[in-house]
């Protein structure tokens, strides 16, 4: 069932609509981003407005990404815009019996704020190395760190999470009274993200690592 919600952490934030869904515990934000690896990072460049995705991770109470210092939501980001960040699982489709009585069952959270630029390549390193333990566990002790050039042309930016709201839903189906005797199924249809087997590359002798042996599992 859905956790009991608090108060919310700004206006923007306070959820509006099905308020008894939002849930402002920080667990249940970290939880969110710890899932996901994309988020999508809505901004205004002063003439159209723009939702890019991008790859995401999380370290105490940030949420990074990084990019090209010549990509366009890089610059607006360095710029200081304001932006809304979306993140989203769904977790079942719930079939009514009537049309407009379904739903989905979702973990959201929206971040509201402004990234800061994360300087130097001491710790850049530091941050892009959490990025590759939440890829696989042990990666970065094994894959080519980045270089000074590479480190050089890639910006990395965190953006705090103080301003942040999550909603969930995890229900069954409800029918108007009027509608439960009909002969409809109704019920829940769960989704999860799958792994699946490793895909080998041309690898030689190299041994499989732990973690690819363990992906599907």
């Amino acid at each position: 069932m859905n956790k009991p919600s608090h108060s919310a952490p700004s206006a923007r934030t306070r959820i509006r609509r099905l308020p008894e869904l939002a849930n402002y515990e920080r667990v249940t934000l970290y939880g969110i981003i710890d899932q996901a690896y994309v988020c999508h990072i809505a901004f205004n460049d002063g003439e159209s407005t723009h939702c890019m995705p991008t790859a995401c991770w999380r370290d105490g109470d940030y949420l990074y990404i990084h990019g090209s210092n010549g990509g366009r939501l890089t610059k607006m980001l360095l710029a200081r815009a304001q932006v809304s960040i979306a993140i989203t699982h769904v977790d079942g489709l719930v079939l009514a019996r009537s049309a407009f009585s379904h739903t989905m069952n979702y973990r959201s959270a929206v971040i509201y704020g402004v990234f800061e630029a994360v300087e130097g390549n001491i710790n850049k390193m530091a941050a892009m190395d959490v990025f590759m333990d939440k890829i696989a566990v042990g990666r970065k002790h094994e894959a080519r760190p980045g270089n000074d050039k590479e480190l050089a042309a890639t910006s990395v930016l965190r953006i705090s999470l103080a301003e942040a709201a999550t909603k969930i839903s995890n229900t069954n189906p409800v029918d108007k009274e009027e509608d439960l005797n009909l002969p409809v199924w109704a019920g829940v249809l769960p989704m999860a993200v799958k792994h699946g087997e490793p895909i080998h590359a041309k690898n030689g002798a190299i041994a499989t690592p732990e973690y690819v042996k363990n992906w599907a599992q």
